[in-house]
């Protein structure tokens, strides 16, 4: 039994209840790293016994990644007991993993092996619930996207607030001193206005971004951003899906069938689900492959809960069965 320190600080009751009802179930070795370089080791030491993940996403992630790279993965059946944030365990509830601590850690016990299919790219990337392009970071000044610029103290203040450092008479901020002539002429109440201009506007600042990234037609009331339109060459076993000369809004594949059905990537024919979403809400193109090829400009991609890139070019293929995940007979 592996619990990922993350767990064991942000969710300690749950953590507790899944020990105690695995204890309670069967004999287990408790195993408490502190970094990925000791979680490494102890999943490298568990012999004959399963590995049994209490954690969030990252955690299974950080442990299928060992096992593929050991080229153990086929062989070891997993187990998982998610503990963290509902976006913190959106895979594991993907794969059909159920997200009650109780639950899962009785799925851990009386559940049957279940094989998972999963993508695997050309640099030994793997992927288990969805791959997406692009991958939803926000975007980095400097690559083609807008920012608004945060309000400062100093672009709130008043004018007549501002003063030149030239003047000796001028003052040099910090509180105003009620004994001090040099500010007897100054209004008591100057101080407080000027605080609570820099609080409003601090406050005002990300409503005005928001706005400004807003689509502008009325509709959207500025919540939404506009997704830019991404030119991208894709490919499903060597049909072409888009082209450069087409923009994309974005991408996506998932091995074995549909994300979030809840019945896990086990039962889909040994294919990948790919869409290819348009600008403007044209209608999607949908196919299923078991290799996609992905070219372009330097883009990002989300494969689950990590963002790789940037590449030129990339290719998942579909392993199927690759590896087993426990999970509840019914």
């Amino acid at each position: 039994m592996v619990i990922d320190p993350v767990a064991r600080s942000t969710d300690g009751e749950a953590v507790r209840i899944a020990k105690d009802v695995l204890c309670a179930g069967a004999g287990a070795k408790i195993c408490l790293p502190e970094g990925p370089e000791e979680f490494a080791r102890m999943l490298a030491r568990r012999g004959q016994r399963r590995p049994v993940v209490i954690g969030d996403d990252r955690a299974l992630l950080r442990v299928v990644g060992l096992l593929h790279k050991e080229r153990e993965l086929a062989a070891v059946p997993l187990s998982m007991v998610p503990v963290g944030a509902p976006a913190g365990v959106a895979l594991s509830r993907a794969l059909g993993i159920p997200t009650d601590t109780v639950a899962a850690a009785r799925a851990v016990l009386d559940g049957s092996e279940r094989p998972m299919d999963l993508l695997t790219d050309d640099s030994d990337g793997i992927v288990l619930g969805s791959l997406r392009i692009p991958c939803g970071e926000p975007a980095r000044p400097g690559h083609g996207a807008s920012v608004p610029r945060q309000s400062s103290p100093a672009d709130a203040a008043d004018p007549a607030d501002q003063v030149d450092p030239a003047d000796p008479a001028a003052p040099r901020g910090g509180p105003v001193d009620p004994e001090d002539p040099a500010d007897g002429d100054a209004p008591w109440w100057r101080p407080y206005a000027r605080t609570a201009r820099t609080a409003l506007s601090l406050l005002a600042a990300p409503a005005a971004g928001r706005r400004a990234l807003g689509s502008g037609d009325g509709r959207t009331g500025g919540r939404r951003a506009r997704v830019p339109g991404q030119r991208l060459r894709i490919e499903a076993d060597g049909v072409l899906l888009a082209d450069l000369d087409r923009p994309v809004r974005g991408v996506s594949v998932v091995p074995g069938g549909r994300a979030g059905s809840g019945s896990g990537a086990g039962g889909g024919g040994e294919l990948a689900e790919v869409v290819v979403h348009w600008p403007g809400g044209g209608r999607s193109v949908r196919t299923r492959a078991r290799a996609v090829t992905v070219s372009g400009a330097d883009f990002h991609y989300r494969a689950d809960a990590l963002v790789g890139g940037p590449v030129r070019t990339r290719t998942w293929t579909v392993q199927p069965a690759a590896w087993r995940l426990q999970l509840p007979r019914d």
